[in-house]
């Protein structure tokens, strides 16, 4: 499928898919959306809840995509060791990373190459606190239990692709949360979020990024 690369609202680059008429990220921010999405209201949110930081924070994520989650994450200051798994069924290459050039928009091209270059389906140790583990496979290979804090819920858009959006991707996802984690996402449709609630999750609705009126946020009690 075509890709190309797009400038959006708050000046930071995504990839856009004509076919599809959907970005990886918001038109409206790629970086704004990252932020508030999964560092405001996932990372923060737990980092609140936690009290022993000998403990790693352990975040899984459902499409890795550019890397601007996991880098964003990687960069956040913290006490905390981050333990990152990122799930691709069909990661990019290192010349469409590199020309959405979020290594320079975040200051460290470094680190943003070395995210990208490092091996797959291994654990890889990226700066002092944040290990990377990028894993490719799809959505409904995923069958860990009780094994992370958060998971970042960054698929594409259930206009495009609703397969990865029903209750059987949720139930996956709510077993491989600890109890009290949370998954959060900037979608906000109806069917989604009643999938999620059929799965067992607790429901949020949260302001969303510039663009969005809502976002969700999803919690294993």
């Amino acid at each position: 499928m075509k890709r190309e690369i797009i400038t959006t609202g708050d000046g930071s680059k995504t990839i856009h898919m004509p076919e599809w008429n959907e970005q990886y990220h918001s038109k409206h921010g790629a970086l704004q959306e990252a932020l508030h999405v999964f560092i405001e209201m996932g990372l923060k949110d737990t980092l609140s809840r936690k009290r022993e930081h000998t403990i790693p924070i352990s975040i899984l994520e459902y499409g890795l995509g550019t890397g601007l989650n996991a880098m964003i994450t990687a960069q956040f200051p913290t006490k905390f060791a981050i333990n990152y798994t990122a799930v691709e069924a069909y990661p990019i290459v290192l010349s469409e990373a590199i020309e959405v050039n979020y290594g320079q928009l975040l200051g460290n091209q470094v680190l943003y190459e070395k995210l990208h270059q490092c091996e797959w389906e291994r654990a890889v140790r990226l700066t002092d606190h944040f290990t990377i583990e990028k894993l490719e496979k799809k959505f409904d290979e995923i069958n860990d239990e009780s094994r992370f804090d958060i998971i970042y819920f960054d698929a594409f858009g259930p206009r495009v692709q609703p397969d990865l959006w029903t209750i059987e991707i949720f139930t996956a996802a709510y077993k491989a949360l600890k109890k009290d984690g949370i998954l959060t996402t900037y979608c906000a449709q109806g069917q989604a979020r009643r999938n999620m609630q059929e799965a067992g999750f607790q429901i949020e609705r949260l302001p969303g990024p510039p663009g969005k009126r809502e976002m969700l946020r999803a919690r294993k009690l």
